[in-house]
């Protein structure tokens, strides 16, 4: 069965070329990043414009095009480009509700326009605000580590806890970086890296720097919480993927009082020992139905990040799949 392809042609008059310019960004990245995201073909020749694709493509293309053109009064950046694009990939009932719309989590931080892109990403922010324990386990660009740090953030604002702890694994992604020089913080510093750049998206650089001082915010690594009690304080637990079931159980009773826990992991991006097996697909099993945790999951349409991310988790998948078949196959044949 082929694919009918179409062209759809776009005039806009009268001719303004401020708003051409911002409607198809510097060296008119804008466009080609709904080529990229809805794998069509944009020519464009003055205020006409030429999309080529697939008929439902086109068609959103031009939806797209048209939506931004409204707004041209002013400059359109590639991050609210790729942003529309997340959401334009939904069916209209499945988009999110505007913070505050329909009990949708309100979050106090610098970014004034912070909220839920897909209605996964609002159910794991509720899922936050609402249980002790929460599990966010998906694909990478889900938005699991930036939510979590956004809650947590919101909570420290609000004043519902008195310090924030950043947790992680220091397990080298398939790679042996060798000696770290440095003080304990220094040598734990680049895996904690994704956390310190979601803080200061949402904090600003000095009054992390200054939270850092203070030690209301706490850089842990996992290997040193055996034997602590954390009261009052919001942690969290990046790349809980990586940790031996041994290393999870001591990590979720290390929760005192007036506390909450977001654990996040990706269970395709395991970097342990073959041998080992990993404390979150552990904890999944263990923990379902303990009350008072919650275990969320994203999908690969929640991914917020360049329209390529994607596409790329989209064919590990695809591969993934066709080799656990052929390695099934395999077995009932050989």
């Amino acid at each position: 069965m082929s694919i009918r392809h179409a062209t759809r042609e776009l005039h806009f008059a009268p001719v303004d070329n401020g708003r051409l310019a911002n409607l198809c960004g510097a060296l008119e990245e804008n466009l080609r990043q709904i080529e990229t995201a809805l794998e069509v073909d944009i020519v464009r020749r003055g205020e006409h414009f030429s999309i080529s694709g697939r008929i439902a493509q086109t068609k959103l293309a031009a939806e797209l095009l048209e939506r931004f053109y409204s707004i041209s009064h002013r400059p359109i950046e590639v991050e609210e480009v790729q942003l529309s694009l997340i959401e334009l990939r939904m069916p209209e009932d499945g988009l999110p509700a505007a913070p505050g719309e329909d009990g949708m989590p309100v979050l106090k931080t610098k970014r004034a326009d912070l909220r839920g892109r897909t209605p996964r990403q609002n159910i794991y922010l509720k899922a936050i605000q609402e249980h002790d324990i929460t599990f966010g386990i998906g694909p990478a660009g889900t938005g699991k580590t930036y939510l979590a740090v956004a809650s947590a953030v919101d909570a420290l604002e609000r004043d519902t806890v008195k310090r924030l702890v950043l947790v992680r694994p220091a397990v080298e992604a398939g790679e042996r970086l060798g000696f770290l020089p440095g003080d304990l913080v220094q040598k734990v510093d680049p895996y904690l890296r994704p956390l310190y750049d979601a803080l200061y998206d949402l904090m600003g650089f000095e009054k992390v720097t200054k939270l850092f001082e203070r030690g209301v915010i706490e850089i842990a690594p996992l290997a040193f919480m055996r034997g602590r009690t954390l009261n009052h304080a919001f942690i969290i637990l990046d790349e809980a993927q990586n940790t031996t079931p041994e290393q999870m159980k001591m990590f979720l009773t290390r929760i005192g009082f007036g506390s909450r826990a977001v654990v996040t992991g990706d269970v395709t991006q395991i970097d342990l020992a073959k041998h080992q097996k990993s404390g979150l697909i552990d904890a999944q099993s263990v923990l379902q139905n303990v009350r008072g945790i919650a275990l969320h999951y994203f999908q690969t349409d929640d991914v917020v990040r360049h329209p390529l991310v994607q596409k790329i988790v989209d064919a590990y998948d695809r591969r993934d799949k066709a080799l656990n078949k052929a390695e099934t196959s395999e077995v009932k044949h050989g």
